[in-house]
């Protein structure tokens, strides 16, 4: 048998072997792409503690909508009553709640309740009030339009969520909401 007929046969296997190597690890990255997408859209999480002696715990959640961010929390051992709600600057619940800084603001605007005085009117961060009942038990839902998760300078991942002692009764600077009876810092899922 002559050997170039072999080596042709040889080369056609070998070609198409190649062919599907290079389309299988393309679909394959294909594939993470879509998946690291999916992973980066995929919300926030906040896990809150006390920040003294308290029982006081919870988890808030941040999912994209196609307006902006779903906020849900659910709190336990709290205080009843209404409690300020807010997202702070910093991803940090040192000393008390104190290393979390101020309320998320990078508009420089005066403090307000966001969902009805916008972004113009109010700190990106001021998510208004928590009620939790005569069990300790604490709810909160609301969707935020224009919050996100990373995207532009209203985006609330490595911040931290902070909920006070008293009610916020939206006056200036910053609500007279007390101290800071529970923190979480908002890490990405």
């Amino acid at each position: 048998m002559p050997i170039k007929p072999i080596l042709k046969s040889g080369l056609r296997a070998l070609t198409r072997r190649l062919s599907l190597i290079l389309l299988l690890g393309a679909l394959f990255f294909l594939y993470l792409g879509v998946q690291g997408e999916a992973f980066a859209a995929s919300g926030a999480i906040a896990q809150l503690a006390s920040t003294g002696e308290s029982d006081l715990s919870g988890t808030v959640t941040f999912t994209p909508t196609d307006a902006g961010l779903q906020v849900t929390a659910e709190v336990t051992s709290a205080p009843p009553g209404l409690h300020g709600f807010h997202i702070h600057e910093t991803a940090s619940c040192a000393n008390g709640g104190k290393g979390a800084g101020g309320h998320f603001n990078p508009d420089s605007v005066q403090h307000g309740r966001l969902i009805t005085d916008g972004f113009d009117n109010a700190h990106a961060g001021d998510m208004g009030n928590l009620f939790v009942d005569s069990d300790g038990m604490g709810m909160y839902e609301q969707e935020f339009p224009g919050l996100s998760l990373e995207d532009g300078q209203h985006a609330i991942a490595s911040r931290a969520v902070i909920l006070h002692a008293k009610m916020d009764s939206y006056v200036q600077p910053t609500g007279a909401a007390g101290g800071r009876i529970g923190c979480g810092v908002i890490a990405l899922q």
